[in-house]
């Protein structure tokens, strides 16, 4: 098990940022008219974007969980 020192640094855009311009990539992507070069980097973007966003919503888990006491008195 790692140690919060091991642990990967917080990426520096917040999950509130990473969700709109995820948005906007999929609001462009969908709007079409783009070239295949242009489509493929707002397509890469995209997923950047989106393992940006899980890795925040996984740091929100573990700390619920943290926070969540696990023995509750019956």
């Amino acid at each position: 098990m790692s140690s919060p020192d091991e642990r990967a640094p917080e990426p520096t855009t917040t999950y509130e940022q990473a969700r709109e311009e995820l948005a906007d990539v999929v609001r462009r992507l969908e709007a079409g008219g783009l070239t295949l070069e242009e489509s493929l980097a707002l397509w890469e973007r995209g997923e950047e974007l989106a393992t940006l966003c899980q890795h925040w919503l996984d740091r929100a888990r573990e700390r619920l969980a943290a926070a969540t006491p696990t023995d509750q008195p019956e």
